[in-house]
């Protein structure tokens, strides 16, 4: 499905947090959208398609009438390089001219990870972006391990001391995404994207305790407790990533604010509180249950 008979935009992960707002921003702004998940879910107005990171047999379907990519590397693979550089070069051979990767803040180009992606991008598309947003506001009202145990236990478990993250709104992220995949210009540049201020994990649960009613409290762990408790659900290499980046966050990696939202969108950043009541007003589901 494209606007007008001209080329879509091929969004990977459209099921996820930011894919699913990505597509739908895309869509109501007229553009031609296909919504790639292994699921291939109907989005309204996007044309669904089936699309499997690791199943190259669906990637060529996916590419039919595509010029620009939001791409969502594999959640949880220590080595998305493997897969997405040759889905990218695929991408670029069959007429793709920009693409908007997904990264994180606390990883650069040529770092662990989807850093190796970012800095192959550059030299693959003429028009790129790369967005490397903070931690996820939706982790605390999503699917997020931290939400689940907020909804039943009234805690959450962090290796990440005191310290301090400018946790970013998903709504933003989408936003931003949209702007680098649309506007004439392609950004060709490194954006870390953060909300409006930089917050302590007790000062997540403290909002939180606030607009939901209910008690939320942050439990600290050890970096070795934290890496055991997520070995346990995911690849050991994959689970020490993420115990690694609580480290380097109680060392104060994370404790900075951005103005690439506003400088993109032309709009500021919305705050935590402002997401969390947001997202009980349209219904979705918050920690309180």
């Amino acid at each position: 499905m494209t606007a007008a008979g001209g080329p879509a935009v091929l969004v990977t992960g459209a099921t996820g947090t930011t894919g699913s707002r990505v597509a739908a921003r895309l869509v109501a702004a007229g553009h031609g959208v296909k919504a790639a998940s292994r699921r291939a879910t109907t989005l309204s107005g996007a044309e669904p398609v089936a699309f499997d990171w690791h199943d190259s047999g669906t990637h060529g379907a996916a590419l039919d009438g595509v010029d620009r990519l939001y791409v969502i590397p594999p959640v949880g693979d220590p080595d998305p390089a493997a897969v997405v550089l040759p889905f990218l070069r695929r991408a670029r051979s069959s007429g793709v001219r920009r693409a908007v990767l997904l990264s994180a803040s606390s990883i650069p180009a040529g770092g662990p990870a989807v850093g190796t992606v970012h800095r192959e991008l550059p030299a693959l598309f003429d028009e790129w972006a790369v967005l490397r947003p903070s931690w996820f506001m939706q982790n605390f009202t999503g699917s997020h391990l931290h939400a689940e145990s907020i909804r039943t236990e009234g805690t959450f478990r962090t290796a990440a001391g005191n310290g301090r993250i400018g946790f970013v709104d998903a709504e933003d992220i989408a936003a931003v995404a949209v702007h680098a995949l649309t506007d004439e210009h392609a950004p060709g540049s490194d954006l870390v994207l953060t909300g409006p201020e930089a917050l302590s994990h007790d000062d997540i649960a403290t909002v939180l305790t606030e607009t939901t009613g209910r008690t939320v409290t942050h439990r600290p762990l050890s970096y070795e407790d934290l890496r055991d408790r997520l070995a346990a659900l995911m690849p050991r290499e994959f689970a020490t990533l993420l115990a690694d980046m609580d480290r380097a966050i109680a060392q104060g990696s994370e404790d900075r604010v951005t103005d690439a939202v506003q400088r993109v969108t032309g709009r500021p950043a919305g705050s935590f509180r402002a997401m969390v009541e947001r997202e009980g007003r349209t219904g979705r589901e918050l920690p309180a249950g």
